[in-house]
């Protein structure tokens, strides 16, 4: 079990496979259809390491049990959605099943998840948090809508950035990866309600180079659809207002134990 402490959003667990690496792929994700099935059949091709679904509340079918061949466990949160309760729950049941490392990608399919590797070889060279980035070299980015470029590298990247004291590019980009020594260290503290949408991600970037951590960024490939609807669970100006709240909220330390 978890430990005690940990605020952990109440969920179901359904073990797939017993554990069979040491470290896992965590692929959050709600009503992401075909999407999933195809980035799964994707990665189940470029690792083999354990994946691990964090569903936060699907109801389109994409995350029933037959659905997810070669997946080891399927997690199902109750009250869902929310980002960072799903990470919440996911890291703790990573790191009560023993994995020393845990890699992020979201299941939307914009990912390359060909990089799983990359993240896989930084961690076992002692990398602690390692950010993956379209804007570095060897990253595309691929169809990225001009709002959310200019977002990232003129406001959301800078901010977050100057709070840690390190430069990081691509700070919205869930495709990372955690040390479990990172994620259960007492001055980092991830396991609080606190954390819901996606104010998780913003603080552990900060929190781990301000820590003196070990970080890096990693290149990676993200492409949105050339077409249609862009897929994305943040809504209108309200959405974007409360992720720049939780952007200064993060850079301030409002969220430091």
């Amino acid at each position: 079990m978890p430990e005690s402490h940990w605020e952990v959003p109440p969920h179901d667990v359904l073990e797939l496979a017993d554990r069979a690496s040491a470290v896992c792929v965590l692929v959050p994700v709600i009503d992401e259809g075909e999407r999933l099935t195809a980035q799964l059949s994707r990665m189940r091709a470029a690792t083999d390491l354990d994946i691990i679904v964090a569903d936060g509340g699907s109801t389109d079918g994409s995350t029933d049990p037959e659905r997810l061949e070669g997946v080891s466990a399927l997690l199902r949160m109750h009250d869902g959605p929310g980002l960072s309760a799903q990470l919440r729950m996911g890291f703790a049941f990573a790191l009560d099943r023993g994995y020393t490392g845990v890699i992020t990608v979201d299941g939307n399919g914009k990912d390359g998840v060909e990089a799983i590797p990359r993240f896989l070889a930084a961690l076992q060279d002692g990398v602690d948090y390692a950010q993956g980035s379209r804007y570095i070299e060897g990253g595309e980015a691929v169809n990225t809508p001009w709002d959310r470029h200019l977002a990232v590298r003129l406001l959301h990247a800078p901010v977050l950035s100057a709070a840690a004291g390190h430069r990081f590019t691509d700070t919205t980009n869930g495709f990372r990866a955690f040390s479990a020594r990172f994620l259960r260290d007492d001055r980092v503290r991830p396991f609080r309600s606190v954390f819901q949408t996606y104010n998780l991600h913003y603080y552990l970037t900060v929190r781990a180079a301000q820590l003196g951590f070990r970080v890096t960024e990693i290149p990676v490939r993200r492409a949105y659809p050339e077409r249609g609807r862009t897929p994305t669970k943040i809504g209108g100006l309200g959405g974007k207002a409360r992720i720049v709240g939780q952007l200064l909220a993060a850079a301030t330390g409002r969220y430091d134990p």
